[in-house]
C-alpha cells in the first residue's frame, strides 16, 4: 500500500511539473507574441504552431513557400513576420533592410539555421566552412585564403578545363540528338558540373557524365533529399525513415572520405615535390601554409561546400535557362546568332569571348532574378532596428529572399514576364533588390567561377544543337534546399553543325 501510495505520489509530482512547465512555455510564446505582434502578417494557424500549418500546406502540394512569402509581401508590406512554435523569423523585403543588413559584416548569419547544415543527421556536412561559418573573424580568415584561388585572373587560366569538360557533355548530347530521343537534360547537367568541380577545383577525374555506376551523382542526389528532409527536426527519428537517414549519412561520409583522401595525396605531393595541377586546391594550400593555425578540417568542411554546393547551383541556373529558352524561340534565335558571331565554328570557348557574350549574361542573369537556385539567407540583428518605418526587436532572425524580391512589382516591372532585356546596359540597376550570389562581405565567393562555367556550357550548347521541350511541362519548381525545375527538363535535340576537333 505504502508503494503504491509512493507512486500515485511521484505521479502527481510529475503531472504538476508537466502543468508547470506547460504553463510556463504557453507564457513564454504569449510573451514573444507581444514582443512581435507590431509587425505585419497573416494570421497565424495556431498558438503553438504558429504559421507552420501553412507551410507545411505548400510542402505538401510541393509548391515552393517562397511563392506564400511573395503573397504576403503584397499583402502585409515589405517587411512581416512568420511564427514557428516560440521563433519568430521576420522576413526583410525592403532594399534598405538589405542595405543595412548583408552590406555590412557586424551582422552574423544566424547560428540556428546554419547550424542545421554544419550536420545532418548525425555525421558532418559542411561543418564550419565558409557557408555556415558565423564567426566573423574565423569566417574571414578563411576567406583570406581561399580568395585567391577564386580571383578571375586565376580562374582565367582555368578556360581550357572549363572547355574540356563541357565538350564531353556535347559529345553525350550528339550521340541522343536524332529529333526522337527523349533526354533529361538536368541529369547530364548535374553530371557535367560534378566532373567540371571535381577537375577543375581539385584535379578529381570523376567521370560521371559517361559513368553511371559512379557513386558520386547518386550521394549527391541523397544529400539533396536528406537536406530536403531535415527542414524537419523530427524525420531522423522516425523508425520508417532509418533507410533514408542512413543512406545519408553514408553519402556524406563518402564526400568527407574523398575529400580526406584528395587533402591527403595533394598534401603528399607538394612535401615531395612532385609536379601538381594547378587548380583551386593548389591554390588554396599554398593559402593556408601561410596561416600558423589553419587546420584540414576546415579545408575538409570547404571541400564538400565547393563539391556540393559549386556543382548543384549551376546544374539548377542551367536547366532553369533551357527551359525558359524552350519556350521562347525569339529569345533563343537571339542567343544563337550571338554565339555565332563570337565563337562561330571554334570548338573552345576562349575567356575573351565571355565579355562578348552580352545578350547570353543578360539571359542567365534574368534566370537567376526569376529561378535563383539559391533564394535566400539569412541575418541575426544584434541590436535593435528600424527599416520601412518597423521597429524590429534586437536579436531577431531576419530572412532575406532575392526570390521573392526578384518576383514583386514594386522592383521589376512585369515580374513575372522573362526578359533579358530589363539587364541590358541602358536600364536602371535594380539597386539591393537583386541577390542571387548574396551581396556584402559574405557574398558567394564562387559566383565568378559559376557564371564562366555557364557560359561556356550555353555558349557551346546553342552552338551545336536546336531543342524543343518535351510536353508536357508544367514550369513549375521544386524545394529540395536549393530551387530547380520540377520536371527535369526533358528535350528533343537535333543538331545545328558539326564541330571539328581543331580551331
Amino acid at each position: 500500500m505504502e508503494v503504491l501510495e509512493a507512486i500515485w505520489g511521484s505521479l502527481r509530482l510529475l503531472l504538476a511539473i508537466s502543468i508547470l512547465v506547460f504553463v510556463l512555455y504557453c507564457c513564454y510564446i504569449k510573451s514573444v507574441h507581444m514582443k512581435y505582434d507590431h509587425i505585419p502578417s497573416a494570421p497565424r494557424q495556431s498558438f503553438f504552431l504558429g504559421h507552420l500549418p501553412i507551410m507545411w500546406r505548400m510542402i505538401k502540394a510541393k509548391e515552393p513557400v517562397y511563392n506564400l512569402f511573395l503573397q504576403w509581401a503584397e499583402e502585409y508590406g515589405p517587411i512581416l513576420r512568420f511564427n514557428t512554435f516560440h521563433r519568430v523569423t521576420l522576413l526583410v523585403l525592403s532594399p534598405e533592410g538589405v542595405k543595412e543588413f548583408l552590406m555590412l559584416p557586424q551582422y552574423p548569419k544566424d547560428r540556428i539555421t546554419y547550424g542545421r547544415l554544419c550536420n545532418m543527421f548525425g555525421v558532418r556536412f559542411f561543418g564550419n566552412g565558409l557557408v555556415t561559418d558565423c564567426d566573423y573573424d574565423h569566417w574571414h580568415k578563411q576567406r583570406r585564403i581561399m580568395d585567391p584561388a577564386f580571383s578571375r585572373t586565376y580562374l582565367m587560366g582555368l578556360m581550357g578545363t572549363f572547355n574540356d569538360q563541357a565538350e564531353e557533355l556535347m559529345k553525350k548530347l550528339e550521340e541522343k540528338a536524332d529529333g526522337r530521343t527523349e533526354v533529361n537534360v538536368m541529369s547530364l547537367l548535374r553530371r557535367v558540373t560534378l566532373d567540371i568541380i571535381a577537375k577543375v577545383a581539385f584535379g578529381l577525374e570523376l567521370n560521371t557524365l559517361h559513368n553511371e555506376l559512379t557513386p558520386f551523382p547518386h550521394a549527391v542526389s541523397t544529400i539533396m533529399e536528406g537536406l530536403g528532409e531535415a527542414r524537419n527536426p523530427l524525420f531522423e527519428y522516425m523508425p520508417w525513415n532509418r533507410k533514408v537517414v542512413k543512406d545519408v549519412q553514408e553519402s556524406l561520409k563518402l564526400l568527407r572520405r574523398t575529400g580526406k583522401e584528395c587533402l591527403e595525396r595533394r598534401h603528399k605531393a607538394m612535401e615531395i615535390g612532385e609536379e601538381i595541377p594547378l587548380d583551386i586546391l593548389t591554390q588554396i594550400l599554398k593559402g593556408a601554409a601561410l596561416e600558423e593555425d589553419c587546420d584540414d578540417e576546415s579545408l575538409l568542411d570547404n571541400f564538400v561546400t565547393f563539391f556540393f554546393a559549386g556543382h548543384e547551383t549551376t546544374a539548377n541556373q542551367l536547366s532553369f535557362t533551357i527551359m525558359e529558352l524552350g519556350r521562347h524561340s525569339n529569345i533563343t534565335m537571339k542567343l544563337q546568332a550571338e554565339v555565332d558571331e563570337v565563337i562561330g565554328m571554334k570548338r573552345d570557348v576562349a575567356y575573351e569571348d565571355l565579355a562578348q557574350l552580352k545578350y547570353l549574361s543578360q539571359v542567365l542573369k534574368e534566370v537567376l532574378r526569376l529561378y535563383p537556385p539559391a533564394p535566400g539567407t539569412v541575418r541575426w540583428t544584434g541590436k535593435e532596428h528600424i527599416i520601412e518605418g518597423i521597429s524590429i526587436p534586437a536579436n531577431t532572425t531576419v530572412f532575406f529572399s532575392t526570390y521573392a524580391m526578384g518576383r514583386m512589382e514594386r522592383f521589376f516591372k512585369d515580374a513575372l514576364v522573362f526578359d533579358p532585356d530589363r539587364f541590358s546596359k541602358d536600364q536602371p540597376r535594380p539597386y539591393f533588390s537583386y541577390f542571387p550570389f548574396s551581396l556584402g562581405p559574405r557574398s558567394c565567393i564562387g559566383q565568378i567561377f559559376a557564371q564562366m562555367e555557364a557560359k561556356v556550357v550555353m555558349a557551346k550548347f546553342l552552338q551545336r544543337f536546336e531543342f524543343q521541350l518535351v510536353p508536357p511541362q508544367s514550369f513549375n519548381i521544386m524545394d529540395t534546399g536549393t530551387l530547380k525545375p520540377f520536371d527535369a527538363v526533358v528535350c528533343r535535340l537535333r543538331p545545328r553543325r558539326q564541330i571539328g576537333g581543331e580551331d
